[in-house]
């Protein structure tokens, strides 16, 4: 499995032309025909460079967290623990490609002798590559991101994060539970952080019927390492 080359070495594929804020003018509402036939073209040239920069052999697992835990913090160490043991396990690592818990699942990877993958994306603050990234692409659309960390994956592991750790985390659970997805264990690591979480989804989503009590389930728990790792070799299909 590739891994040994230093992050600085990273093979970087940049963004598609100077288009500054593509997504944010995109977003801005209704526009001239010309120019969103212009962004789908976008759209369609980002999927396809990202389709051929990501092919690669091998299982991989996407890790997800925040980027606002650094090195020393004990998420931080847990990801780099788990980006290890899945690497000696013989699974890629997939991440955002930035700081904080993203860094630590990356960089334990390259310590495991796995290949340390990452899809970034350019953003004002805290979303720079990370130094121990094999190969990594930078993305200007968080929805073509999003599609690429799972299309690529065949487990996620969701860390404590912030907003865009929720979005992804919800977005996938989305996707199982409407069967867009099959045999993808979703395992949440750090029990406490997201003990809230749960008890809202029990107390009032189950409550008031918006999900269904199996919903729950979507989510694997695990307690350690060496739990979530047991998780994904039991029900990942690669």
């Amino acid at each position: 499995m590739a891994g040994n080359q230093q992050g600085s070495d990273a093979r970087r594929v940049p963004f598609l032309g100077a288009v500054k804020d593509a997504e944010k003018n995109f977003l801005t509402g209704r526009r001239e025909r010309g120019e969103d036939l212009e962004s789908a073209v976008r759209f369609f040239l980002e999927f396809l460079r990202g389709f051929e920069e990501l092919a690669f052999e091998g299982p991989c697992v996407t890790v997800f967290g925040s980027a606002r835990f650094a090195d020393g913090h004990p998420y931080y160490e847990t990801a780099r623990q788990l980006g290890r043991r899945l690497a000696e396990s013989g699974y890629a690592v997939m991440t955002g490609g930035g700081p904080g818990i993203m860094e630590a699942a990356n960089r334990g990877c390259k310590e495991g002798g796995g290949l340390s993958l990452g899809c970034n994306i350019k953003l004002p603050k805290e979303q720079q590559p990370n130094p121990y990234l094999d190969r990594f692409i930078e993305i200007e659309y968080f929805f073509v991101r999003k599609v690429m960390l799972v299309k690529y994956s065949c487990a996620f592991v969701v860390m404590p994060g912030g907003f865009g750790t929720l979005d992804e985390a919800f977005e996938v659970l989305t996707l199982k539970q409407t069967g867009k997805v099959e045999n993808f264990p979703m395992v949440v690591m750090g029990s406490p952080y997201w003990d809230s979480l749960r008890d809202f989804a029990r107390e009032t989503l189950v409550r008031e019927g918006t999900i269904d009590p199996g919903d729950l389930d979507l989510l694997r728990r695990a307690a350690s390492v060496d739990e979530a790792i047991a998780l994904i070799r039991a029900e990942a299909p690669c």
